[in-house]
């Protein structure tokens, strides 16, 4: 999500306060947004979901936007917790439809191998997330949303050399979790 000076331009006078600023700017991301969605997303409506919120959080939190970093950054951040907000969510309320029954692994003959792996990515990637939260955002920033080391490393606000470090360690864990299947 790469955006051209007006977009960037139009963040700035959203964050200051300016509603018609903000309204542009949320037509004109909304295509990036769902299509970023979709990267963490397999199904459509899913990702539909984990954009319009990623928008709602972007015009209730525009005032945090300091301009300290492009917005375009700021938004990776926003729309990767957001998918992976939604994907929690959904499988809560898989469970909850279940009646408790057991998760069972996506049936491979009946699920696509790009959608299981995805699936089987966002598991992994919430465990890490449960057992090593500090490490989750940089491998996001870099693998899910692309972004390179040393916009990462404005960002969070770390050492460039932290922010290669946490990824790889992150890297390794998810790798660790996937198991042989993804070696």
């Amino acid at each position: 999500m790469a955006f051209d000076a007006m977009t960037e331009d139009l963040a700035v006078k959203a964050a200051q306060g300016d509603k018609n600023a903000l309204e542009a700017l949320l037509r004109r991301i909304e295509p990036d947004v769902l299509r970023h969605s979709s990267r963490y997303l397999p199904c459509r409506q899913d990702a539909e979901e984990a954009c319009q919120d990623a928008l709602m959080q972007v015009a209730r939190n525009i005032h945090r936007f300091e301009g300290r970093s492009r917005f375009s950054t700021w938004l990776h951040v926003v729309v990767s917790n957001s998918a992976r907000s939604t994907y929690r969510s959904l499988k809560r309320r898989s469970v909850e439809q279940a009646g408790e029954l057991p998760q069972q692994r996506p049936d491979p003959r009946r699920t696509s191998v790009i959608a299981g792996s995805r699936v089987d990515i966002l598991d992994a990637m919430e465990e890490l997330e449960t057992r090593k939260p500090d490490l989750i955002q940089a491998l996001v920033l870099r693998d899910v949303s692309q972004l390179e080391y040393s916009e990462i490393a404005e960002h969070l606000q770390l050492p460039l050399g932290t922010v290669k470090s946490r990824i790889h360690e992150a890297r390794k864990q998810v790798r660790q979790t996937l198991g042989e299947h993804y070696t």
